[in-house]
Formats: structure tokens, sequence, C-alpha cells
């Protein structure tokens, strides 16, 4: 510890602009996206490259969660990852999406707003149905 501190102040800054490079190692070659940005962990995790499909899909089609279940199964929309997916929210919102990542609580990807795709995350407990394609 005490020789890493003086190495540290011994050793002047690098320009800005340039990597650090830390005593311990060089810096991982897997390093994680940016806070709030998705990760990669399939074909692709930017949005789609064009609108989704043009028709609004049937609620009576979609998967909804049991009565008395308050949160949609992640083993249920998880194949939907990558895919056009239709949500149905507890708030009365509905929209296409198109899901980059799945967990047991939550799931994010992109939202249709109309015009162009944001990114969005969401409480699984919020969808009330869904329907992929």
């Amino acid at each position: 510890m005490y020789e890493y501190y003086h190495s540290l102040m011994r050793d002047p800054a690098p320009p800005f602009g340039q990597q650090f490079t830390p005593p311990f190692g060089p810096p991982s070659t897997q390093q994680a996206p940016p806070f709030g940005l998705p990760s990669t962990q399939g074909p692709s995790s930017g949005p789609p490259s064009g609108p989704p499909p043009s028709f609004l899909p049937q609620q009576a089609q979609a998967q909804t969660h049991a009565p008395g279940v308050f949160a949609i199964d992640p083993g249920a929309i998880r194949p939907c990852i990558f895919r056009y997916v239709y949500l149905w929210l507890n708030t009365g919102e509905q929209f296409w999406a198109w899901l980059v990542f799945v967990g047991r609580r939550s799931a994010s990807g992109w939202r249709w707003t109309g015009f162009r795709w944001i990114y969005f995350g969401i409480d699984l407990r919020n969808i009330e149905s869904f329907v992929c394609y």
C-alpha cells in the first residue's frame, strides 16, 4: 500500500485524453456499458432498424397473468427478447416494444413512440398482458 501510494505521488498524471494504466494491470477487455444503456446480450442491443408492425394486436390474443398473481412470469416473456412485443400496462397504456433484457422482476428495451424508438425499463408487475411476434 505504502509503495503504491508513493509510486502514484512520484509519477505525474497522464496528459488529458490519454488512458491511465493502473499499476495492478491493464484494464479488462470486457468493459461494462455506461450506466443506463443496454448491455450487449444478443444479436444487437440497439433498437430495430425500422418501425414495428403497422397493426394493433387484440388483447384477447395476449398472455396475461393469472388472477391473484401480481406480475408477468419472466419465463413467459423471455422468448420475446429481440422480437416485436406489444405490451398492455396496468395503467391502460399500450405500445410496441423491442425487449433486449428480461430479469426476474424487470425488463428493458426500446419503446416505439409512434415516431421513433426510445430506451425504457419496466417492472414486470406493471405489465398486464403482452403478445410477441
